[in-house]
């Protein structure tokens, strides 16, 4: 997801060669820092020429970084919600990844075109999608119940602290939460009934809930990892998140989606901006963000 140290030594780099070009002792050159990109719009539509589309993802994936490490650097994420640069240019990744997964063709043609260093992250993202989108039908459901995430640093915390206590790798109990309900933006109950941010059944939330509350996010993470602990993690994921929900798809979503969640610094934030999309019997539509 982008290396701060490198990217703090390039730009150093390059202020030293402004600097000797221009006359380190002259008051009449000064440093200026580049204008911020602007965001996309939420509906901007999205290239269908695979050059097009691998050039304006890879673009915007780069933004995005930037964007993140500027919203680390100056503001506290345990408090509110990203910036909109933030939300808008992770909305644009998703909605172009989710393009490429249900259009094998064109993700084939895409994917390769990518910069190196991100055809790996940017399969495994498409797969998972795809994954999910063949374990779950359209749905028939035409109000669902929407909220806001807790802010992402709090999410981070109740993660690591439930892997201290129970040994479920914190970013797996990540990914779990993003598929599930996408951080609890989601608060309608699933068709079995299935509540929380971490979508436990009340029978099943009995065993394992320890005592919380099913809807609180904390004690919904908790929850999941003396769940997944008591069935097999962290000595198997496979089996443990099988139990959870037993499909091979929603396990390798899980996987994918927790590999890419671990890869850097900001692996994390560029998933926690992602809005609700719902299928439909008439197509696809987004019920969250901006």
């Amino acid at each position: 997801m982008g290396d701060v140290k490198r990217i703090m030594i390039v730009l150093a780099a390059l202020a030293l060669a402004v600097a000797g070009a221009c006359g380190g002792g002259s008051k009449a050159h000064t440093a200026t820092r580049a204008a911020a990109p602007v965001p996309p719009s939420p509906s901007e539509p999205l290239p269908h020429d695979p050059g097009l589309l691998a050039a304006r993802l890879a673009r915007m994936i780069g933004d995005l970084n930037a964007s993140i490490g500027e919203w680390l650097r100056s503001g506290d994420p345990s408090r509110g919600g990203p910036p909109e640069a933030v939300s808008l240019q992770a909305l644009f990744v998703q909605r172009a990844y989710r393009l490429l997964a249900q259009r094998p063709r064109l993700a084939s043609a895409t994917l390769p075109r990518l910069p190196a260093r991100l055809r790996p992250s940017s399969r495994d993202v498409v797969t998972a999608i795809r994954d999910l989108m063949r374990l779950t039908p359209p749905s028939h459901r035409r109000h669902f119940k929407t909220g806001p995430a807790a802010p992402a640093g709090r999410l981070l915390d109740f993660y690591r602290e439930a892997q201290r206590s129970f040994g479920v790798a914190w970013n797996v109990l990540a990914s779990v939460n993003l598929v599930e309900t996408d951080f609890n933006r989601i608060r309608s109950s699933s068709s079995a009934g299935a509540q929380g941010p971490m979508q436990f059944e009340p029978s099943t939330w009995r065993v394992y809930g320890l005592g919380g509350n099913i809807h609180d996010p904390r004690d919904a993470i908790f929850g999941a990892a003396n769940y997944l602990h008591r069935s097999g993690a962290p000595g198997s994921y496979h089996r443990a998140l099988y139990s959870y929900n037993p499909s091979p798809l929603y396990v390798d979503a899980v996987l994918r989606y927790a590999r890419q969640i671990a890869a850097g610094p900001r692996g994390f934030f560029s998933f926690y901006p992602w809005q609700v999309f719902v299928r439909t019997p008439s197509g696809e539509r987004r019920i969250t963000g901006p």
